[in-house]
């Protein structure tokens, strides 16, 4: 059996299902918000010694860290019971996270490991990607002297997203030449300041296990998309299928195998003379739009990648 472990509104996992359906594979579909509705036991005999509703531990093959949701609990009239009730829940969730290393596709370990950016940019040199000029610093005197200051770009080491009543997405964005009278705001939060590359297109290239799809995101068609393509909303960028240089190529696999990962979703961008050079990569990145706008098969490659796991029940 795979063990998918998601959220009712993940409409990726729904790709994978109708992969596995088709194939005639046996899955189970996780929606952990929804943990506190199942009767569940851990025992501590075996790793193997736990289940969640008629799943048990020794039935699953292979398990896809696709999106889980925390675990939801509502039925107390007070609001710190919810809370103490939900947090035991995922207690519960995490050790069963635990006792499914090794059969994970990209384990919740790798992929919180991976998403460490400066980690990122380090390991993209060592696999011969040429990666922005830049740093990572609050330090408003650092950025003047090591990176030219001119004809630099901000974004956020990890979070773009700042949550509450205003809710506001952080893009990529360009900055003025940096002066004394930043020094403040720069002070408040580290940041990546990188040199910014012209771009003849951006490229998201989705790893699977050794296989590629890369595709290009005709960015500059839309004045909005030029600096960050996710800023455009509603825009209907191009995306076109494109093969990379062989050494490119070979560079998205090995950074991708140097995190610890079978998947990856890497951003590059393709400047005008026909350079590729690293952006980031996001561990457990979307991907079914890519599929849907290209037909490209990714849903296909990581049944493939779950399915391999099969007959090796190690824990």
């Amino acid at each position: 059996m795979i063990l998918l472990v998601t959220n009712k509104r993940d409409i990726t996992t729904d790709y994978i299902v109708r992969e596995l359906r088709k194939r005639e594979v046996d899955y189970y579909r996780l929606n952990t918000e929804s943990l506190a509705n199942y009767e569940c036991s851990i025992g501590y005999e075996t790793l193997n010694d736990w289940r969640i509703g008629n799943v048990n531990g020794s039935q699953v093959q292979s398990a896809y860290f696709r999106r889980p949701s925390p675990p939801e609990y509502t039925n107390s009239s007070e609001t710190s019971e919810n809370e103490y009730i939900a947090s035991e829940w995922l207690a519960f969730l995490k050790s069963i996270y635990a006792r499914l290393e090794g059969k994970w596709f990209n384990s919740p370990v790798s992929i919180a490991l991976a998403e460490d950016k400066p980690k990122q940019l380090l390991l993209a040199k060592e696999a011969r990607f040429k990666v922005p000029s830049g740093l990572i610093t609050n330090v408003a005197n650092d950025i003047i002297q090591k990176t030219g200051n001119n004809g630099l770009i901000i974004k956020p080491i990890k979070q773009g997203l700042i949550e509450g009543k205003d809710e506001k997405v952080i893009f990529t964005s360009r900055i003025p030449e940096v002066n004394a009278e930043h020094t403040s705001a720069i002070s408040q939060v580290p940041s990546i300041f990188q040199q910014e590359i012209v771009k003849k297109f951006d490229v998201r290239v989705t790893v699977v296990g050794k296989q590629i799809f890369p595709v290009a995101i005709w960015s500059q068609d839309a004045e909005q998309t030029r600096v960050d393509w996710r800023k455009g909303g509603k825009i209907d960028l191009r995306h076109q299928v494109i093969e990379l240089p062989t050494g490119i190529a070979k560079s998205c696999i090995e950074l991708t195998s140097k995190l610890n990962l079978k998947f990856g979703a890497i951003d590059l961008i393709c400047d005008q003379e026909d350079n590729y050079w690293f952006l980031e990569i996001n561990p457990n990145g979307q991907w079914a739009w890519i599929e849907n706008r290209t037909d490209l098969p990714i849903a296909s490659a990581i049944v493939n990648e779950l399915v391999a796991f099969g007959g090796k029940d190690e824990l």
